[in-house]
C-alpha cells in the first residue's frame, strides 16, 4: 500500500508538470491514475478544478473568436474587475459579512480567484484585483487578523486620497505577508496553475533565492507578537527564546518547545493543556506556511530546469531540501491533502 502511495504521489508531481503547461488532458490521465493507486484530497480537488476549467473552456469556444488583434477578456471580466476595485471593505470584496464562518470565506475567495486570475483574466486591472483578494481573504482567515481588522479596519485605503502616506502606514497592519501567487497556490494546491504562470509569475514574484527556512520562521514570529503587543499586554508564551522568555517548556503532546517567564508558574491560572493546543496549533501553522513555499520553489526550479532542458539543473531542484516538510513529517502532521 505504501508503494501506491509514493507511486500516487508521482503522478501527481507529474500532472502539475502538465498542468503548467496547460495540458489539461495528460494531467487529469495522470491524476485518474494517482487516484486509482492512493485517492487523496489533493489529486481529487485538482481533477474537480480540471473538469471546472474544461467546461468553462468549452462555453467560451461556443462564443466567436476574437481577432489577434483584440484583447482577449469578456465585459462580465470587466465589470468584475471593476466591483472587486470599487469595494470598501475585505467583506464586501469577497461578498460576505462579519458573521460568515472561515470556510465560507475561503469558498468565497475560490470562486473569485479563478475568476480573476491574471492566466485567466487579461481584463485591465485584473492583476490588482486578484491581489486584492488575496490580501482580503489573507486578513479574514487569519484570527487575530480579522478581530483586529474587525476593531480599526474600516474601509479599504484609497490610492487617491491626500493622505496617501498615512494611509498606508496605517494598513500596513492588514496586508498579506505572502504574496498572490502563494495565497493562489497554498488554497488550490502548491504548483497548480495555467499556462500562462511563468508571465505573471516573473513579473511578480521573486522566487530566484530560497528562503531561510530560520528567517522565514523568525519573520512569522515576529508578525505574531508584534500583533500579541497591539491587541494586550504581553503574551503568555512564545515560540523564540529571549531574555524575557528565558524558561524552556515542551507540550505534552508533540513535543513542542516554547518558553515562558520565570514569573510562568506564578502568575498563569489557565489551563495548561488549552495552553499548549494554542502552542502546537500556532507552531504547525507557521511549519505549513514555510513548507508550502519550500515546496513551492523546488517545483519552480524544476519547471525552469525542465523549461530549458538542462539536466545538471533539474538534478540540484530534485535535491533541494525541505526541511519544514520533513519536521511536519517528524511529528505525524504532513498529508497529501494540506499542500
Amino acid at each position: 500500500m505504501e508503494g501506491n502511495r509514493d507511486e500516487a504521489k508521482r503522478c501527481i508531481d507529474i500532472a502539475y508538470k502538465y498542468l503548467r503547461a496547460g495540458d489539461l488532458d495528460r494531467a487529469r490521465k495522470f491524476l485518474v491514475k494517482a487516484e486509482k493507486l492512493y485517492p487523496s484530497v489533493q489529486g481529487q480537488k485538482l481533477l474537480d478544478e480540471i473538469k471546472a476549467l474544461k467546461e468553462e473552456g468549452a462555453a467560451a469556444h461556443e462564443e466567436d473568436p476574437p481577432s489577434q488583434d483584440e484583447e482577449k477578456y469578456t465585459q462580465e471580466q470587466v465589470d468584475l474587475v471593476k466591483r472587486v476595485k470599487k469595494c470598501k471593505t475585505f467583506y464586501e470584496m469577497l461578498g460576505v459579512t462579519k458573521d460568515t464562518t472561515e470556510t465560507e470565506i475561503r469558498k468565497a475567495y475560490k470562486k473569485l480567484a479563478l475568476q480573476l486570475h491574471p492566466d485567466k483574466n487579461r481584463a485591465p486591472g485584473a492583476a490588482e484585483a486578484f491581489k486584492a483578494v488575496g490580501n482580503a481573504v489573507a486578513v479574514l482567515t487569519d484570527a487575530e487578523k480579522r478581530k483586529s481588522y474587525d476593531l480599526f479596519g474600516g474601509e479599504v485605503p484609497s490610492r487617491n486620497t491626500r493622505h496617501r502616506h498615512h494611509n498606508q502606514d496605517y494598513y500596513r497592519q492588514f496586508e498579506s505577508d505572502a504574496t498572490a501567487e502563494e495565497l493562489f497556490n497554498m488554497f488550490f494546491g502548491d504548483g497548480f496553475t495555467h499556462s500562462n504562470h511563468r508571465r505573471f509569475r516573473n513579473h511578480h514574484h521573486h522566487e530566484n533565492n530560497q528562503p531561510s527556512l530560520a528567517f522565514g520562521l523568525i519573520l512569522i514570529l515576529v508578525v505574531i507578537s508584534l500583533m500579541s503587543t497591539f491587541l494586550q499586554s504581553d503574551p503568555i508564551y512564545s515560540l523564540q527564546p529571549s531574555t524575557k522568555y528565558s524558561v524552556t517548556k515542551k507540550t505534552t503532546g508533540l513535543g513542542i518547545p516554547y518558553y515562558v517567564k520565570r514569573t510562568f508558574e506564578e502568575e498563569y491560572s489557565g489551563s495548561l493543556a488549552r495552553l499548549e493546543l494554542s502552542v502546537e496549533e500556532e507552531y504547525l501553522i507557521g511549519m505549513k506556511k514555510l513548507c508550502m513555499r519550500e515546496r513551492h520553489y523546488r517545483d519552480a526550479m524544476m519547471s525552469r530546469a525542465q523549461h530549458f532542458g538542462n539536466k545538471e539543473q533539474l538534478a540540484q531542484a530534485q535535491s533541494l531540501k525541505t526541511p519544514s516538510c520533513d519536521e511536519l513529517y517528524r511529528i505525524g502532521k504532513f498529508t497529501l491533502g494540506n499542500f
